[in-house]
């Protein structure tokens, strides 16, 4: 696998925050992800009136993963997974995922997804150990 480009995915993720929908909190957020198939994909926060149906930036980011690009039928081995994600405020500065979307993230790329954070590059599994996947279904 070839370096990843933070700055890059940290600009993208920057972009994707000025596009949030954060008329409540008024906290924008913005995701950006490589994945598996080359593309550079974004997503960011979509709040909703009623809280609990807002969507986080990360929520974004997976419906990119699956909905973008060409339309074909893809098999099981053919559906993308996210390599590197980078999710940033405001200011551009690196936010950690919250739980949940830990496990979204984990879902659609594994322990071994690699996130920006405040204190570096971390593997998710340092923030997620012991998730629960797939392979226990």
């Amino acid at each position: 696998m070839d370096v990843i480009d933070w700055d890059l995915l940290r600009g993208a993720a920057k972009v994707a925050m000025s596009r949030a929908y954060a008329r409540y909190s008024r906290f924008p957020v913005g995701a950006a992800a490589l994945t598996s198939d080359g593309r550079v994909i974004t997503g960011s926060n979509i709040e909703n009136a009623s809280y609990g149906l807002t969507l986080c930036a990360e929520c974004s980011l997976i419906s990119a993963l699956h909905g973008a690009g060409e339309i074909k039928e893809l098999t099981f081995s053919e559906v993308p997974r996210l390599l590197a994600v980078s999710v940033v405020d405001r200011e551009g500065r690196p936010l950690t995922p919250c739980g949940r979307c830990r496990q979204l993230l984990y879902e659609h790329g594994g322990p071994e997804l690699l996130l920006e954070t405040a204190t570096g590059i971390r593997r998710l599994t340092e923030y997620l150990p012991d998730a629960f996947g797939p392979e226990y279904l």
